[in-house]
């Protein structure tokens, strides 16, 4: 049998996050359903059988990472991130959309692939081969620097697009994995120590304990006056989603009652604002609920970790883990106004197909990791 493709492997993944996931697409499906519908359709609105669509796809891809042999992953990995960078400096000779360079519009078919998404995965794949070959030479800083640099190098690009949300997942997902593979411990202190340094400024301006007026005169000697505009936290948006998750109460308006969502004054409420929208009509018990099923899937996304034999298995499934993580937590801070909204997806709940396609292959990758654990 081939040793890329061992469809033995479905039989021995970790059945554990199927429910999850699929809680997790119906989930999206009714919120999508509720803020795009109207008289004429009660359910099956043209946005809902577009992202049901983009989960069967999904389904697929994660079928088939899964019985793909992820070792082989590593022979790919520079291949990968050499597509993934020449395709982000190409979107800089292409038409902005929406007056951005984030996606190439393919008018045949219909669809937007956006690079920057697929660059999150790469970047762990690349990272992990990277790291897992060092051996002995792991903490050193030379190694350390190259491993950033590796990192960098999207993160300007995507930077620059720009995508600030997408940008700032590159991050934690490179230090992440650096901190597994036990690079220079000098090194990921001070880096660790720096961004957390600048999440509690910034999150200090969000609530309230840093007037943003009062800062702008020292943040703008290193930014630009737009860029520090970002870091407001009385913008429309911010209170939009702030005031949509209040109005939810505990228990929720109601599936399809969510009035203040429903009218749009809720900007991007089946995309960005997912979480604030589903908070309106599912409330406060119907957010805890949702957390425990991203808890449950981070949790067994990290297992795999634990259990994986081989370094780049172990490194690539940190790597992994915290990339689903990092969207949670900053969709969510977002949404709760503490931190800057900047368009990071809510993975399976916000409507878009490059988000659910790289987040169904993450998981494919995961569960070969995880079938394989006994293999070798």
């Amino acid at each position: 049998m081939n040793q890329s493709a061992d469809y033995r492997s479905l039989g021995r993944i970790d059945w554990r996050i199927v429910p999850v996931v699929l809680s997790l697409m119906v989930i999206s499906l009714l919120v999508i359903s509720s803020m795009t519908s109207d008289a004429d359709n009660l359910f099956w609105t043209p946005l809902v059988k577009s992202q049901l669509r983009w989960f069967l796809c999904g389904w697929a891809v994660f079928a088939v990472m899964a019985i793909f042999d992820y070792r082989k992953l590593q022979s790919l990995s520079w291949l990968f991130y050499f597509i993934v960078i020449v395709l982000l400096l190409g979107l800089y000779l292409t038409t902005p959309i929406q007056n951005v360079h984030r996606w190439y519009r393919i008018p045949v078919i219909g669809l937007n692939i956006q690079p920057s998404e697929h660059a999150k995965l790469i970047l762990a794949i690349a990272l992990a081969h990277f790291l897992s070959k060092q051996g002995n030479q792991i903490g050193s800083l030379r190694v350390g620097c190259q491993a950033f640099a590796i990192m960098g190098v999207p993160f300007l690009l995507i930077l620059k697009q720009p995508d600030l949300g997408t940008a700032l997942i590159l991050f934690p997902i490179a230090l992440g994995m650096c901190y597994f593979a036990g690079i220079h411990r000098g090194l990921i202190r001070v880096l660790t120590i720096g961004a957390i340094g600048g999440l509690v400024v910034v999150l200090f301006l969000f609530v309230g304990l840093f007037s943003h007026e009062e800062m702008r005169p020292f943040f703008t000697r290193y930014m630009k006056e737009y860029q520090y505009e970002r870091l407001n936290p009385n913008t429309y948006h911010q209170k939009a989603a702030a005031t949509s998750i209040a109005v939810g109460g505990l228990t929720g308006t109601g599936w399809r009652a969510g009035e203040f969502a429903k009218k749009k004054w809720l900007p991007a409420a089946h995309t960005d604002s997912v979480f604030a929208a589903y908070g309106e009509e599912f409330g406060f018990v119907g957010l805890v609920i949702m957390l425990l099923l991203f808890f449950a899937l981070i949790y067994f996304s990290l297992q795999v970790a634990v259990v994986a034999k081989d370094a780049f298995g172990r490194i690539l499934a940190a790597g992994l883990a915290i990339y689903l993580a990092m969207h949670v937590l900053f969709n969510v801070s977002m949404m709760c106004a503490l931190l800057p909204i900047a368009g990071v997806p809510l993975i399976f709940v916000t409507y878009g197909g490059n988000s659910v396609l790289t987040t169904m292959a993450a998981l494919g990758i995961l569960q070969s990791i995880y079938s394989k654990r006994f293999m070798f």
